[in-house]
This record gives C-alpha cells, sequence and structure tokens, in this order.
C-alpha cells in the first residue's frame, strides 16, 4: 500500500506542475492544439520508452493490453484524452493559473463520487468528509460575488467530470502495461485533437512552443497516467482519488489573496487530511 501512496503522490506532483506551465504556453498556442501536442507528446515519449525496451530485449513484466480491454481503453481516451484535456485549455484561457490549479481539486471529488455510487466501491466516512471539505473550498476560490459562475469554471469543472469518469474506467484496465495503457491513450487522443485543431484553421505553434508542450505532456500526462495506473493497483480508485488531489496544490504557484481565499485554503487542506488518513 505504501507503495501505491508513493506512486500517487508522484503522479499528482507531475500533473500539477503541468498546469501553470500548460497556462504560460497558451499565449503562443491554439486550446485545442495545446490539448493535442499535450498527449502527443505523452504518447510518444512513452513509445520511445517501450521500443527502447523491446531493442533492449528487456523481460515483459506487465500483463499487455487484451481484446476484451479495447472498448473501455477508447472509453477512457474518449473521457480523459479528449473532452477532458479540451476543456480545461479553454477553462485555462479564460482563468488564472493558480485558480484554475486549485480548481483542479474537483476531478479528486468527482473521481471518488462516481467510484462510490456508480462502482459500488466502498468509501468511509473520512474520505466523504474529505471529499466535501475539498468541494467547499473549491466553490469559495470559484465564487467572485456573483450569483453565476464564469465560464472558465464551468469548463474546468466539466474536465474534472471526464477525468473523474476516466479515472474509474481506468481502474478496469489497470492489471495491464501502464505504459502500453498511457502510450496509446496519448497517441490517439493527441492526433485527434491535433487533427481537429487543423481543421478549424489554428495555426501550428513554432518548433520551440510544440518542444516545450511535448516535454510538459511526456511528464505531466504520460508518465503521470502510468504511475497513476500503478497507484490504482495498490489503492482502488478512491483512495487514488484522494492522494490524486494533492496535484492543484502543486501547480498553485501563488496564494489566493483576502479572507475567501485563506478560508478556501483551510477547506483544501482540511479535505485533504481527511482522505490522506
Amino acid at each position: 500500500m505504501k507503495l501505491g501512496i508513493v506512486f500517487a503522490l508522484i503522479s499528482a506532483g507531475l500533473f500539477g506542475a503541468s498546469t501553470p506551465l500548460a497556462k504560460l504556453l497558451l499565449g503562443a498556442v491554439d486550446p485545442w492544439m495545446m490539448a493535442g501536442l499535450l498527449y502527443l507528446g505523452a504518447g510518444a515519449g512513452l513509445a520511445a520508452v517501450h521500443l527502447s525496451r523491446a531493442a533492449l530485449r528487456l523481460p515483459a513484466v506487465e500483463a499487455p493490453l487484451r481484446q476484451t480491454d479495447l472498448p473501455w481503453l477508447a472509453l477512457v481516451i474518449l473521457a480523459g484524452g479528449v473532452l477532458g484535456p479540451l476543456l480545461l485549455m479553454f477553462g485555462l484561457a479564460r482563468t488564472d493559473g493558480a485558480s484554475a490549479s486549485l480548481l483542479l481539486n474537483l476531478e479528486g471529488v468527482a473521481t471518488m463520487a462516481i467510484a462510490w455510487i456508480a462502482f459500488r466501491e466502498n468509501v468511509d466516512r473520512r474520505l466523504l468528509l474529505g471529499a466535501l471539505a475539498i468541494l467547499a473550498g473549491a466553490a469559495l476560490l470559484s465564487w467572485q460575488g456573483r450569483a453565476t459562475l464564469d465560464l472558465g469554471t464551468v469548463l474546468i469543472a466539466g474536465a474534472c467530470l471526464c477525468w473523474g469518469i476516466d479515472n474509474n474506467l481506468t481502474r478496469k484496465l489497470s492489471s495491464a502495461d501502464p505504459v502500453q495503457i498511457a502510450m496509446l491513450k496519448g497517441l490517439i487522443a493527441g492526433t485527434i485533437n491535433l487533427v481537429i485543431a487543423l481543421g478549424h484553421g489554428a495555426a501550428f505553434p513554432s518548433a520551440g512552443a510544440v518542444a516545450a508542450a511535448a516535454v510538459v505532456g511526456f511528464f505531466g500526462y504520460g508518465v503521470s497516467l502510468a504511475l497513476f495506473v500503478l497507484a490504482l493497483r495498490h489503492l482502488g480508485t478512491a483512495r487514488t482519488g484522494a492522494y490524486f488531489s494533492l496535484a492543484p496544490f502543486v501547480g498553485a504557484v501563488r496564494r489566493p489573496e483576502g479572507d475567501r481565499g485563506i478560508l478556501a485554503r483551510r477547506h483544501l487542506h482540511l479535505g485533504l487530511a481527511l482522505c490522506r488518513l
């Protein structure tokens, strides 16, 4: 179990760091194009790892994907590889990076809720209380003194819902090779998003921007996903989602100002503490 916690925390750290970095690149890259480049970077990097293992003739330690896994993989790619990053990129374009990073706590809440309601996974009282505290903190961060939420917040919440679905469906594949899962997800989802972006007239960015997005995607989406799959084996979906809720704090590079920001952070820290017990 301790090994699963380590996998989940490293996965969270890598993904959390990718959010503000992607935000920096959005000034020069179309959101749809960015979603494609991030996942293509993840897929291409892991493909290199996969081919290196074969070239060195290293013994296989993981079971390959089976034909019966393909429908689950297709749903994972659609929810987590196409819709999730697309909604996040458009949400980031309308929200500052720190607040967006903290709003990604909703992914952990969505993961736990779906695991409990749809897949009947055991979720104890501490996890539920933690999820409610996280949700309260995210709501405080997103409220700007208006009765309605801004579009950027709604889009990021939609991305978190997609990834919550993705995380639960990925549990069905967790016995297979995590590198192969993340590689296929990256290559297929990245290609789909890139084709759509070009079809909508998005300009192809500079070589420097492409390289930067590829590196962010490899670590923040590819390596992170492979480690997340390994964590699922040891911890289950709900508890892995709880540990993964640390990701937004890595991406929140500055503190929100004022009493509302301080109170929101207290809610988020309380929620994470309860989930980690």
